[in-house]
């Protein structure tokens, strides 16, 4: 495009400004500058500011109080309050996965910024014994599981993985899985794609430059994934594979059942065409949006969206009335994803952040803000449940299966790569109780194991109690996702015999580490 014409439709979108350097620029910074602009639609863009800047005034003065119903009990199933139905639903999930119909899509855009790093956020080590990143203990999830389908039904089966990336996190988070032989499973059923950006802009709706010749850009939020599903041909390739249904989940979460056969089975018996998988707030000022019903459409709520009355809110049986903690990790069937992206996506409204954001003044200076001066604006995954027809939600334990991973290590810090990996190890502590092992501490006494309230892992449930320690013993113990996908199959390895608390269970066998990591 002539920089004539392309500046005649920057002038008429308002954003005249964004050429004011072109003459500083070299030859090469004006092309690629020129590329990116050629790339937007301004009217669109100023049409998404409009829009969202008026519902984020409207929702500030608005709370949602009086339009906020509970989830009905028959639209719910529970890893606690419907045991005897766990069986029954993993196999109905596994069926499913023996026929290569499950797809799970992973959201995984998002940079380590917080944690102090600048790759994305899936290469992060929490420090566990094996040193496995995010993306490794899900991906050994994922060969686990076909073999277990395989084993059950007796025919080969796939699990496709869309990754969903951002510009910043696309080249380097494929180079890693090229780099590792994709973790063992096959490389064609390994799809990666890329969620749309969008300007950041100021309060009046100008889109800020980073560098002179340079806009700043932001992912569109989780939400821009039905548009990228529909722009990069995704749809249709789980169309050609047979999918039927597909999990969406966040790459932050160390816990996560990538492709629980128990969700996907409970949602599929339902007949739903979305489910939500949700963990139970105990807190009522635990700043976690809430899956409820408003004005009658299914909708995650943010604890700032309600008074604190409500939030503290109780039903007959003592639990917080609004508790369906929302954890991103969805079920969809194929057809109603495929609704959304083709006829409710243009609906969503997109959200404002507000935030301090560097941009180059017009006098060329690089200002960093020290208060929010601007916005990003995006849209998030669950904005699509208001347009279900069918809608379930799943609860499950927060300490079998929730342990998000936000923020670096520091003091009182929630959320940091040392409260994943206790989290992780203390699952799998559990899980070696549950098959009939032991722990002994430093004397070479045996630790007591005492039941503990709530759903045993999903294979190896036949009934027995669920056990715990009855001390706080900082047992250091990791499985192998390759040996075990949530507990299942350890009886052989660890049942009757009595291990210090530094325990590896991985492909080659059982080890116990010493204090120095032999």
């Amino acid at each position: 495009m002539e920089p004539s014409r392309l500046a005649g439709r920057l002038a008429e979108a308002g954003q005249s400004h964004l050429l004011h350097f072109w003459k500083e620029l070299s030859p090469e910074e004006q092309s690629d500058l020129t590329f990116d602009l050629e790339g937007m639609d301004f009217q669109e863009i100023n049409r998404f500011f409009q829009k969202a800047m008026e519902m984020s005034s409207s929702s500030k003065q608005e709370k949602m109080d009086a339009r906020m119903e509970p989830i009905p009990r028959e639209v719910l199933g529970s890893v606690t309050r419907d045991r005897e139905r766990l069986k029954d639903w993993e196999e109905a999930g596994l069926l499913c996965i023996s026929r290569s119909k499950v797809a799970v899509l992973l959201l995984a855009g998002g940079q380590g910024t917080r944690l102090g790093v600048s790759y994305p956020k899936g290469m992060y080590d929490v420090r566990l014994p094996s040193h496995k990143t995010l993306f490794e203990i899900q991906a050994q999830r994922i060969l686990k599981l076909q073999q277990l389908a395989e084993q059950k039904q007796q025919v080969k089966c796939s699990v496709p993985w869309y990754i969903m990336t951002s510009g910043r996190t696309m080249e380097s988070t494929k180079a890693y899985f090229s780099q590792h032989q994709y973790f063992g499973l096959d490389q064609n059923n390994v799809i990666f794609f890329q969620q749309g950006m969008l300007p950041a802009m100021d309060y009046k709706g100008k889109v800020l430059l980073e560098k002179k010749g340079k806009l700043s850009m932001a992912p569109d939020g989780n939400g821009g994934l039905y548009r990228a599903l529909g722009n990069q041909g995704i749809m249709e390739d789980m169309e050609r594979r047979g999918v039927e249904f597909v999990q969406v989940y966040c790459v932050d979460n160390i816990l996560v059942k990538v492709a629980d056969p128990a969700f996907i089975g409970f949602c599929v018996k339902k007949g739903a065409d979305c489910g939500a998988k949700v963990v139970e707030k105990t807190n009522p000022t635990e700043a976690v949006g809430v899956v409820c019903r408003v004005d009658g459409c299914y909708k995650v709520v943010e604890y700032s969206e309600i008074t604190l009355a409500t939030a503290e809110k109780r039903s007959a049986d003592g639990r917080l009335m609004f508790n369906a903690g929302n954890v991103a990790n969805h079920f969809f069937s194929f057809s109603f994803l495929r609704d959304v992206v083709k006829k409710y996506e243009p609906e969503l409204q997109h959200h404002v952040a507000q935030k301090k954001i560097p941009y180059v003044d017009l006098d060329g200076r690089l200002v960093k803000p020290d208060k929010p001066n601007g916005i990003k604006m995006e849209k998030f995954v669950f904005d699509i449940f208001q347009f279900t027809k069918k809608f379930v939600v799943y609860e499950v334990l927060r300490e079998d299966e929730f342990s998000p991973l936000k923020n670096a290590d520091s003091q009182d810090a929630k959320d940091t790569p040392t409260t994943a990996r206790h989290a992780l190890m203390s699952l799998h502590h559990r899980w070696v109780l549950n098959a009939g092992g032991h722990f002994i501490d430093e004397n070479g006494r045996r630790v007591p194991a005492i039941p503990r309230s709530g759903g045993a892992g999903s294979f190896s449930d036949d009934g027995k109690t669920n056990l715990k320690d009855g001390t706080d013993l900082p047992i250091q113990c990791e499985i192998s996702p390759l040996v075990s996908y949530c507990g299942e199959g350890l009886e052989e390895l660890v049942k009757g015999q009595e291990f210090h608390p530094n325990l590896v269970i991985d492909e080659t066998g059982v080890h116990q580490l010493v204090k120095n990591g032999v």
